[in-house]
């Protein structure tokens, strides 16, 4: 068995249940355990906290209880640990996360107000880690049978991403569908007056892709490979791939900006409005 574990945050809502639910599965074909975390804000050290921190500490200790207990009965024979962390969410989730061989959280929609997603929390976790971020809705915590989709950028094509791609459609026993979006520049005439550039630009995308996922196809013939080259903004074009996928893929530059640790403009678009699970794969 792989000792690093699935890491699932757990807040007490419908979408961290879910992402335990995920990550169970995922153990499974992965030969390998789910460790359950309950991070929360410390108290400060005052007489007035004293009873609400043990009833919180109550609180998360029969959450954890039940939720692992529902975990060995999806999948028997599972290792399943539990711990609560008192240092604050963002650290406890990434310290455990980095011991671990990929983390799972729980994911509303935009207009969610809680949950470890909505707010600083999840994007402050999820911009930062360095294994792969799953993100889960309540409504997609039992992935369909459906392929992997992976967002591929033929001009810098990641490694990281590709490599976890492949090997997760090999798991599950599914295809693989590569997705690469292709926004043209904005044009002030009308298309009569031009011939209409998408015929040429996708073609080359469309090669360039294709010799982008011919090692990987050497590397792991059994999974059936669709390239798909479209014209549009990425997130929503990739939101419209996912909806008949199991799980979603897109890579996260470990490198920090100006503005600190981020996940980018694509990905926020797509957890924000995809139902299928996306995992954010951290590269260079």
């Amino acid at each position: 068995m792989n000792d690093e574990g699935i890491v699932v945050g757990i807040d007490g809502s419908e979408e961290a249940a879910a992402a335990a639910r995920w990550a169970a599965d995922e153990a499974v074909l992965r030969d390998t355990g789910v460790r359950l975390l309950h991070a929360r804000q410390p108290w400060p050290d005052s007489v007035s906290r004293v009873t609400a921190r043990k009833s919180e500490g109550s609180w998360a200790e029969e959450l954890l209880t039940s939720t692992a207990a529902g975990l060995r009965e999806r999948r028997p024979g599972l290792s399943v640990s539990t711990r609560i962390a008192t240092t604050g969410p963002v650290p406890a989730l990434v310290e455990a996360a980095e011991a671990g061989a990929l983390l799972a959280l729980g994911s509303r929609a935009l207009s969610g107000t809680a949950g470890y997603l909505v707010g600083s929390v999840g994007l402050a976790v999820a911009g930062v880690v360095e294994r792969p971020v799953v993100l889960v809705r309540a409504t997609g915590g039992v992935a369909p049978e459906g392929p992997v989709v992976v967002g591929v950028d033929a001009r810098q094509p990641a490694d990281a991403v590709l490599a976890f791609s492949f090997e997760e459609a090999a798991r599950r026993r599914v295809g693989l569908t590569a997705v690469y979006a292709q926004q043209l520049p904005f044009y002030a005439w009308g298309p009569a007056m031009v011939p209409d550039p998408r015929i040429s630009v996708q073609s080359q995308v469309e090669r360039a892709l294709e010799d982008t996922l011919e090692p990987w196809r050497a590397k792991c013939p059994e999974v059936a490979t669709a390239a798909s080259v479209v014209i549009g903004p990425a997130g929503p074009e990739l939101v419209r791939a996912a909806s008949g996928g199991g799980l979603v893929v897109l890579g996260r530059r470990t490198r920090r900006s100006a503005m600190g640790a981020h996940i980018g403009s694509v990905a926020h678009a797509v957890l924000h409005h995809s139902r299928t699970p996306v995992v954010l794969v951290p590269h260079d």
